[in-house]
């Protein structure tokens, strides 16, 4: 698979998350333990994402997001609901996708080297459990076809897991 990604068309990008969502099916197949699942998909998601320089989870754990398992450089360790990107998804419950973070009111800058990101909220039965969160250093590196993508790959986690 080429690394520019985010060049290609929405067909291949499609047959790119298909793919992807059955490997980490195999991947988690037979686990249930939540936090090596959270391992095993954050290091899944840096070896087959191109442009990605941080891939991992914040758990929500007595009203902020805590960092849980990850790919990349040492992270930011706690968020508090409603700030920086992985803040807002948390507190809206839903996707946001950032084409340049310098360009996001409250943005937490981890990484001084990212420059766009991505975060999915972890829903469960209508629980939020934490965020799955992606930096790139490159900008505009995430579309909606990613977003469709990473929020199945969180269904796949999450029924492959035993979150509670």
């Amino acid at each position: 698979m080429s690394h520019a990604l985010t060049a290609i068309s929405a067909d291949t990008k499609a047959d790119f998350y298909a793919t992807l969502h059955r490997q980490l099916e195999a991947v988690l197949h037979g686990e249930r333990d939540w936090t090596a699942n959270l391992a095993q998909t954050s290091a899944l998601l840096m070896q087959l994402l191109p442009g990605l320089n941080w891939a991992g989870f914040y758990l929500l754990k007595g009203g902020e997001l805590v960092l849980g398992p990850f790919q990349g450089k040492v992270a930011c360790v706690r968020i508090a609901v409603g700030q920086g990107v992985c803040g807002i998804a948390a507190a809206r419950r839903e996707t946001v996708v950032v084409p340049d973070v310098h360009q996001f009111p409250g943005h937490i800058a981890c990484d001084g080297a990212s420059n766009s990101e991505i975060v999915v909220p972890l829903l469960h039965q209508g629980k939020l459990l934490g965020v799955l969160d992606l930096d790139s250093p490159k900008r505009a590196r995430f579309d909606a076809d990613d977003a469709r993508g990473l929020e199945r790959a969180v269904e796949i986690l999450l029924a492959a897991s035993d979150a509670a």
